[in-house]
């Protein structure tokens, strides 16, 4: 392959990495949506297109596959495709986070709210915000803005601590809510474990750019 085609085949990678990212963003957004809307229509729609997410997620790795093995890049390069399969499948389990949600809005059904969803849509805004952000600085090779997402984990890890115990005093107060406080525990736990993800999205960028494989929240890298 000749050494342009094979700098092509790389940038299409990560152009194919932003639809990817994309894909999950929306599907981040479309899950707390049916939540908030009992819209079991769209949640069934959630969790069927997962599947369109699985299959966009090993196309790009088994493109990366191909690329190692015919090209046998070094240095840059290999860490490069190596953090673009790494990050693949943190975006194919974010999807996965996203159809959980999903099949949690289909338990719920059209039973009546326990409370206004505020810090739950809220989680979900900043995780799709830091996922973004976190592709873009993956792409522009963009350490320092990596770093500081992974700090912004915290904003999600306070709000999800506070719809814990909200969720808590309600059953707590009235043990027949325990059911569907549960359940709204687990759509935040699902988005808590959305922005865990993107942490390790900026970490495999300071990866890509330093060579160093390093847990980079509140560090210097």
């Amino acid at each position: 392959m000749p050494r342009e085609s094979y700098y092509q085949h790389l940038r299409e990678l990560q152009d194919e990495l932003l639809v990817l990212g994309s894909m999950v963003e929306k599907a981040i957004a479309r899950s707390v949506t049916a939540l908030k809307d009992r819209d079991l229509d769209l949640a069934r729609r959630i969790v069927v297109e997962d599947s369109v997410i699985d299959a966009k997620s090993e196309e790009i790795e088994e493109r990366c596959v191909q690329l190692i093995v015919t090209q046998q890049p070094v240095a840059g390069d290999l860490r490069l495709i190596i953090s673009i399969v790494r990050i693949v499948d943190n975006l194919e389990r974010i999807g996965d986070h996203a159809e959980g949600i999903a099949k949690i809005a289909i338990m719920i059904g059209d039973e009546p709210p326990l409370k206004p969803l505020i810090d739950i849509p809220r989680m979900a805004d900043k995780s799709r915000d830091m996922l973004r952000r976190s592709l873009d600085a993956f792409v522009n090779r963009d350490a320092e803005t990596a770093v500081a997402i992974c700090d912004e984990d915290d904003i999600v890890d306070a709000l999800y601590d506070q719809v814990n115990r909200e969720l808590l005093m309600f059953m707590i107060e009235d043990p027949k809510t325990i059911t569907r406080a549960t359940r709204l525990i687990w759509v935040a736990h699902n988005l808590e474990r959305c922005a865990d993800r993107v942490t390790n999205i900026c970490e495999r960028t300071v990866y890509t750019v330093t060579g160093k494989v390093t847990s980079v929240k509140s560090s210097n890298y």
